[in-house]
């Protein structure tokens, strides 16, 4: 899988959430994304609570925040 593959809900527009990394073009950003996942262990009330959520969403979060952590997230304004 590529790394643009790896990460292809994740976008970033400079006139959403202050051009932060955002799931699917929504304006829910990858940090409350993984914030949701720290106070949700339990999947299905997660997605009870947040329903426009997917589990693939979910994944590139953390894959994505894991990128990010040793600053590997190479992006050229990738606009949904």
């Amino acid at each position: 899988m590529s790394e643009n593959a790896a990460l292809d809900r994740i976008t970033v527009e400079p006139g959403k959430c202050g051009g932060k990394p955002c799931i699917r073009g929504m304006r829910i950003t990858v940090r409350r994304v993984l914030e949701i996942l720290a106070t949700h262990p339990d999947r299905e009330e997660l997605f009870r609570e947040y329903p426009f959520l997917e589990e693939e969403d979910l994944q590139q979060a953390l894959r994505y925040a894991a990128a990010s952590v040793d600053d590997e997230i190479k992006y050229a304004d990738s606009v949904a």
